[in-house]
């Protein structure tokens, strides 16, 4: 069979799965678990799989998924990623599919992915006398922040066997339904977290002489190292240093004895992150010097940029031109928020891509990580449709 014939009937069995991928999404959003808490998305997960007739493995960093689908002809192997964890955050919804966990919330699509991945899994098994190949399913826990892809490396989802090309998406909000956004090169920012304790001589607030005052050091700090993208950063480079925390003293007539910043620092490339960072490091100790005090930085390295192949890149838009013809293919689209699957992206030549998943007129574009985040649900079928597109494309690619 021709690949533009099975590209056609992809499609419409892609599309036929809508309401199992709304049924599964909705389920796993009443249910939301953190990050290496995801058991039961990873039963419901390592089930769908079995019972699809694939080799499964559990327990992978934790909560981890990994199952292979082979199609018993020679060909690649395809690593597609879909990461499962929500939030702690409390939904503020009032659907019928609210989350019903306090404090815990599918605010980011974490629950869209799994059902994505399992539609796809669903559609390439279905399809596997078309593959060429095998495709290897790693779905991830503790996305969020905590390391869960590094987790899964460390415990081998890249080898036995190792990929050839890696996929991955995330439903984007920022966009609308009807979107895709496929960018070769860097998409997404590498991360970095900051925490700087400032020590100084605390006192009464009435005799500051007698002190050397952290609150006013961390003042000097925040406001100077707003300077280091304005002022060091080429303006044909990107980078962004952010103060999300300030943390000091008591009450209101005392100088307290230390003080504490936390921030983020977002950048794409590595010789950007050097300078940020050597200038973070100047700046803060310099300053505290000159006031009197004393500073402390740890730097947490989050995650990489993320930065898609070239040539897989090409071929995702491709199978997106192909598969969806009708879809905004966005190819130059970028973002500072960060991602895990940097990590796998450094080992893997491979390609992340957005969908578009707000709808503004039926009040369905919240951001990402607000209480009200939610998505409109045509999404689901139209990212099983892109990704099995990408898959068959790179599957018969080779």
């Amino acid at each position: 069979m021709e690949l533009k014939v099975i590209m056609e009937s992809l499609r419409q069995d892609a599309q036929n799965l809508a309401s199992y991928l709304i049924e599964v999404r909705r389920d796993i959003h009443r249910n939301p678990e953190l990050g290496f808490q995801e058991v039961r998305t990873a039963s419901l997960v390592a089930r769908t799989l079995t019972d699809l007739g694939m080799e499964v493995s559990t327990g992978i960093a934790r909560t981890g998924v990994v199952a292979l689908l082979d199609s018993g002809k020679p060909g690649p192997t395809i690593l597609v990623r879909f990461d499962m964890d929500a939030l702690p955050i409390q939904e503020q919804n009032s659907h019928e599919y609210v989350s019903q966990i306090p404090g815990v919330m599918h605010a980011c699509g974490h629950d869209a992915h799994v059902a994505i991945g399992l539609g796809v899994a669903k559609l390439l098994a279905a399809y596997r006398e078309n593959l060429r190949g095998r495709v290897k399913f790693m779905f991830q826990p503790a996305e969020e922040g905590l390391g869960g892809a590094k987790q899964m490396i460390r415990e081998g989802v890249l080898e036995q066997p190792r990929p050839d090309y890696a996929l991955a998406m995330h439903v984007w909000n920022e966009k609308p339904v009807g979107w895709v956004g496929v960018k070769p090169g860097a998409l997404m920012a590498g991360a970095d977290s900051f925490r700087i304790l400032i020590e100084g001589k605390g006192g009464h607030g009435a005799i500051p002489h007698q002190t050397a005052d952290p609150i006013y050091a961390m003042a000097q700090i925040i406001t100077a190292i707003q300077s280091i993208v304005s002022r060091n950063v080429s303006p044909l480079e990107t980078a962004v240093v952010s103060v999300g925390s300030v943390k000091a003293g008591d009450a209101h007539n005392i100088i307290p004895q230390t003080g504490e910043i936390l921030g983020t620092i977002r950048t794409y490339s590595e010789p950007v992150r050097d300078l940020v960072l050597n200038r973070l490091q100047v700046l803060v100790e310099g300053i505290a010097q000159a006031l009197g005090c004393r500073a402390t930085i740890k730097i947490n390295d989050v995650t990489p940029a993320v930065v898609n192949d070239e040539m897989v890149a090409k071929i995702v838009q491709n199978a997106v031109a192909r598969m969806m013809p009708e879809m905004v293919n966005d190819t130059s689209c970028q973002t500072m928020a960060s991602e895990d699957m940097a990590y796998v992206l450094r080992e893997i030549p491979g390609c992340y891509f957005f969908v578009g998943s707000a709808n503004s007129d039926k009040g369905l574009s919240f951001p990402h990580h607000h209480p009200r985040f939610d998505i409109d649900e045509e999404v689901l079928w139209r990212s099983v449709a892109v990704m099995s597109a990408a898959v068959m494309e790179l599957a018969w690619s080779k």
